[in-house]
């Protein structure tokens, strides 16, 4: 099960000995600060990095009739994992 927010400040909190609430002044900053970057690009070493990618036009189908559509282009936001998280996460036995 995923950590909520309170556990996640509270791990934190302990970890660099600082309060709870510093921690979560913390944390919010740090979003803020990555949602005001994402245009550039956001890093986070070690964790990965916020881009902002255009979507071309596609075509697609209306699931309910079947229909095609055109599916308009646009800009998605999207993290891209570090390779070092990735290492980390996914241990892969040989």
């Amino acid at each position: 099960m995923a950590m909520t927010k309170s556990q996640v400040l509270d791990y934190m909190a302990k970890k660099i000995g600082v309060t709870k609430k510093q921690a979560g002044v913390f944390i919010s900053e740090l979003v803020k600060l990555s949602y005001k970057e994402a245009k550039k690009s956001f890093v986070i070493p070690g964790l990965g990095k916020l881009v902002l990618v255009d979507r071309k036009a596609r075509q697609g189908r209306n699931p309910k009739t079947g229909e095609t559509i055109t599916i308009p282009a646009k800009k998605v936001v999207k993290f891209r994992v570090a390779k070092a998280a990735k290492d980390a996460i996914l241990v892969y036995k040989a």
